[in-house]
């Protein structure tokens, strides 16, 4: 038996980077980790950025929340200090934001060839850790993917083709809706318990147990006697 874990999330969203980080660590202490399957799936904060777009991110924070930038600076760096209490770089500065129906579109391709937390780790680097910019960038796309272990004629045939793997994020994106997931990260264990939020490291582990508590234990043998079976039937002893 096993558990399902499907997390929706989004290459913008740091809280999707930090919970990421806290799901694992729950995850890392749970005793029935081998028996736990993850799949990350699609959503995009803003689908209707356009693809080439590259923008900073502190006036965008400051101009969609109506605060000032000073503030969205001293809400990225609030994320900085969350990051470094995990052991994750953050950079509290110079961050830009666009686009990421491509980057989607390779965790897919990256989900087929089983390498999808490699994909998407790299990508939360390039974002979150990394001083040069990531959106709107074909090229710099193509160095991460390649940086993670990807083949770079692979990667390209996937940027080049705008078709590649684009009904499988949109089947996504429309599933969250239907789950009734507003933002992200979004995790779902089971299709029956949903977490909302980059959630305390406890909270996912006390989900984690739940969900595995709903399986049917494993049938024990606690008695053994004669019985018949496909080759026939034990004979009895004889005196």
């Amino acid at each position: 038996m096993a558990v399902e874990v499907e997390i929706w999330t989004d290459i913008n969203c740091p809280f999707c980077y930090l919970g990421k980080r806290r799901f694992e660590e729950a995850l890392d202490a749970f005793p029935h980790r081998d028996q736990v399957r993850v799949v990350h799936k699609s959503f995009e904060l803003d689908p209707t950025l356009p693809k080439d777009l590259s923008a900073p991110v502190t006036p965008h924070i400051a101009e969609k929340y109506g605060i000032s930038e000073a503030q969205a600076a001293a809400n990225e760096r609030g994320l900085g200090a969350q990051a470094e209490a995990m052991g994750l770089t953050y950079q509290t500065s110079g961050r830009d934001f666009g686009n990421s129906f491509d980057m989607h579109r390779l965790l897919h391709f990256a989900l087929e060839q089983g390498e999808q937390e490699a994909m998407l780790d790299a990508l939360y680097a390039a974002n979150f850790a990394a001083e040069q910019a990531l959106f709107g960038d074909t090229e710099r796309l193509v160095r991460v993917a390649v940086d993670a272990g990807f083949e770079e004629t692979a990667v390209r045939a996937v940027l080049d083709d705008p078709n590649a793997y684009a009904d499988a994020v949109r089947a996504d994106e429309a599933e969250a809706a239907r789950l009734g997931a507003r933002g992200v990260p979004f995790f779902v264990l089971d299709r029956k318990y949903g977490v909302s939020g980059a959630q305390p490291a406890e909270v996912f582990a006390q989900v984690l147990e739940k969900a595995w508590s709903d399986h049917a234990p494993e049938l024990e043998i606690v008695a053994d006697a004669d019985a018949c079976g496909p080759d026939g039937c034990a004979l009895p002893e004889r005196n």
